[in-house]
């Protein structure tokens, strides 16, 4: 049977959307996961991939034009299959997968007495679970910031949402009573989900919550249950107030966290924009004033609890965590990329002496700072110019070479990897590369990346030097064809014009997949990356 892929919903605000670029013409198979389409939304360009599998039997709107959010953007089932009636009637044939329901189609389903399916109450707005990545499909509430009566203004922040890339701060466009929460903290749900209800303080919406479960949505609690759970979670309150009467911004999971380790939030410092306590300040916190003036109950409490840590001999003690949405991505995304794409590592050793007394001279400029991190990054973006085979992405019927530079640097965050990019690298300076590699770093650990500064990356670049690490082999990124493992700088003897003399070099390890980079093609690129580096003076050049 047919499916109708209708204009996604690509962003919260988006309410049409422009088709840059078509990738499948009428006629080609389409896989799950196929990109079909490039999308410009009001944010950015992202592309736009299938949820279905078959044949494109139809495009609706052609490369250029612009329609709104819901109209029929394409149509996919089996070869020959006639689609004439649903191409003649396709704005209310059932939406694929994937797609944002509009509040119309909700409404119309089995409406009840209470609520008449005409329109909303005025001022009342339907929040759903936004997409807040291309390839998001479900969305967990880590937490709210807000509980049912709160009153909400626009930017105001109304939840902590965990996407399959990173848990990030979901802002309100609009203002009113916050009236209804339709997915509990902790509960995962689709896309377009209801989220929430806003409106003006009072009204009935009972009905409309009714409607959107019927429409298909996952199981939503009722208000009363709602207006409940924040009695629930301060029944142990976190002190907010110093003594200088100033307020304590902090995350609702970390006061969580606090309250529940016994932590005073006066005495932890927060890493967060405008010094808000996040949920790793809180893990991190080392009590040691309190440990000084609670001696006696500290020692009489680890009496106690000493006979809870005892192990029997042959008993096992296990703990189960359950996996956050990012880690199951990150999972389910490398797993396919090691069993899909034929990986193959190339080693090279690289003198760093030269590389040393370079940075030490940069550094030297007052506010400049470079990493030889950023150094490396550097000498790659230069090396992938040389070397564009290395830049490329497979696809089944073709290969495609990036002529435009954009490094993921890989970052270790709480909850597991994030890869924000730098576009357009190989046009960036030394000090700007540092400057923009900090300033990404701080925000992803902070989560406050945006989705589309981790999208777009034609090569990653991953760095464990600083935990000691001198070797090691990554899994490639994809759709890049290519990752670079840069391991710690180690002092060792080396043979310098027949002389065993003292010397500084780092290994570099270049995963490939082997689809798209030759074992030859690779060893050129790797000679080129270790010239540029063990010689700095020529990435100036």
């Amino acid at each position: 049977m047919a499916t109708i892929v209708t204009m996604p919903r690509l962003s919260d605000t988006m309410t049409e959307g422009t088709v840059a670029a078509w990738l499948k013409k009428v006629g080609d198979k389409i896989s799950e996961g196929d990109i079909l389409a490039e999308i410009e939304t009001d944010k950015a360009t992202m592309e736009f991939e299938s949820f279905n599998e078959g044949t494109l039997l139809y495009i609706g709107i052609p490369e250029g034009e612009t329609a709104p959010v819901d109209s029929l953007l394409a149509i996919i089932g089996k070869e020959g299959e006639d689609v004439s009636a649903l191409i003649a009637g396709g704005a209310t044939a059932p939406a694929a997968a994937g797609s944002t329901p509009a509040i119309t189609e909700v409404k119309s389903a089995e409406a009840t007495p209470s609520a008449p399916a005409a329109s909303l109450p005025k001022g009342v707005i339907v929040v759903t679970m936004p997409r807040l990545s291309d390839t998001m499909t479900e969305g967990t509430v880590a937490s709210w910031l807000k509980k049912v009566g709160d009153s909400v203004a626009e930017g105001d922040i109304l939840a902590e949402i965990e996407t399959d890339k990173a848990t990030m701060e979901f802002e309100s466009f609009n203002e009113g009573t916050l009236l209804f929460i339709g997915i509990q903290e902790g509960n995962t749900a689709p896309v377009d989900s209801l989220l929430a209800i806003i409106g003006p303080a009072g009204t009935d919406i009972s009905g409309i919550a009714e409607n959107y479960k019927a429409g298909g949505a996952t199981t939503v609690t009722t208000a009363k249950e709602d207006t409940k759970a924040p009695v629930a979670e301060n029944t142990a309150p976190v002190t907010e107030i110093v003594s200088d009467g100033k307020r304590i911004l902090a995350s609702p999971l970390a006061k969580k966290i606090a309250s529940d380790k016994g932590i005073q939030l006066t005495q932890v410092k927060g890493s967060g924009e405008n010094g808000r306590i996040v949920k790793s300040d809180i893990e991190n916190f080392t009590p040691a004033v309190a440990s000084t003036n609670n001696t006696p109950k500290t020692s009489e409490t680890a009496k106690a609890e000493a006979p809870k840590v005892f192990v029997p001999a042959g008993e096992v003690f296990t703990e189960e965590i359950k996996n956050s949405q990012m880690r199951k991505i990150i999972a389910k995304r490398l797993a396919e990329s090691l069993f899909t794409a034929p990986h193959y590592n190339l080693v090279i050793e690289v003198a760093m002496d030269d590389a040393m007394q370079s940075r030490t001279v940069i550094n030297s400029i007052p506010d400049t700072k470079v990493s030889f991190n950023d150094m490396v990054i550097k000498a790659c973006a230069l090396a992938l110019k040389k070397h564009p085979k290395i830049n490329s992405q497979w696809k089944e019927d073709v290969i495609i070479i990036n002529h435009h530079v954009n490094i993921g640097v890989a970052v270790a965050v709480e909850d597991g990897l994030v890869v924000p990019v730098l576009r357009f690298t190989d046009a960036m300076s030394l000090s700007q590369i540092g400057a923009s590699v900090r300033d990404l770093a701080g925000r992803a650990k902070n989560k406050k990346l945006g989705p589309a500064e981790m999208e777009g990356s034609t090569f990653t670049v991953s760095n464990l030097g600083m935990f000691g690490i001198t070797e090691f082999n990554s899994i490639i990124n994809q759709p890049n064809s290519a990752i670079l493992s840069v391991g710690a700088i180690v002092e060792k003897p080396v043979v310098k014009n027949g002389q065993i003399v003292v010397g500084n070099t780092m290994m570099l390890s270049l995963a490939c997949d082997h689809r798209t980079i030759d074992g030859a093609t690779g060893a050129q690129f790797l000679q080129t990356l270790k010239q540029y580096i063990e010689n700095p003076v020529t990435m100036l050049a």
